[in-house]
């Protein structure tokens, strides 16, 4: 036992230090998973949601899946390449999850990346996911498109596009579509209602449409 709490505090001495290293993006968050999970490690063979803040926000899915091995690790802001990057040998592979979802990219886009920026860093992520992970189900959740950011529309759909057609000849890999679930009815544009004030983030509704979609996949 005692040999197992000093591994625990090297293994965190040594992710401070790495947290430490100027550039790591959302280090504060990164550290808080991993107290979080020195405290009580997620089961292997669970089901990980990780991506940006419509994961982070999506505070009462461990509740809509109760009874599920939900481990959700959304990080407010990140981008798809900071999980290539970064975030993979901390809160993705140690939990050696059965299914991975992924809700990243959107804030890519914002940031003046191109569609096929998106589709590099995804590609590069269901590499590494395929390589470590290879019996893992990836599913790709669908980049919104957000109303306080209409003008990044046409990328939002390139990128979801793209990745869509790549993950057409993927083993374990889906395209998970979201997008008509948060259309206003009898139109191609997304409801309002179903956002926060911001109008960046899905309210109780929006993610009751998001479930609506994923219930199937998410057994």
């Amino acid at each position: 036992m005692k040999n197992k709490l000093f591994l625990m505090f090297i293994g965190l001495f040594i992710s401070a230090g790495v947290f430490a290293q100027q550039g790591f993006p959302f280090a504060d968050e990164i550290r808080a998973f991993k107290h979080q999970d020195s405290i009580s490690f997620p089961p292997k063979n669970g089901i990980l949601f990780i991506g940006s803040s419509s994961i982070r926000k999506w505070t009462d899915l461990e509740q809509r899946y109760a009874g599920k091995p939900i481990i959700r690790r959304g990080v407010g802001g990140c981008e798809l390449w900071q999980i290539a990057d970064y975030y993979t040998p901390y809160i993705l592979f140690p939990y050696q999850p059965r299914k991975i979802f992924i809700y990243a990219g959107e804030n890519d886009i914002a940031a003046g990346k191109s569609a096929q920026d998106v589709l590099t860093s995804f590609t590069k992520l269901w590499e590494m996911i395929h390589g470590k992970l290879p019996k893992a189900e990836v599913y790709f959740m669908s980049i919104k498109p957000s109303p306080v950011r209409a003008r990044y529309y046409e990328v939002v759909y390139a990128a979801n596009d793209l990745v869509k057609t790549y993950l057409k000849d993927k083993p374990h890999s889906h395209y998970v579509d979201l997008v008509p679930a948060i259309y206003k009815p009898g139109t191609i544009q997304p409801d309002s209602g179903l956002f926060n004030n911001d109008y960046l983030h899905l309210n109780s509704k929006g993610y009751d449409q998001w479930q609506r979609v994923l219930d199937p996949l998410v057994k």
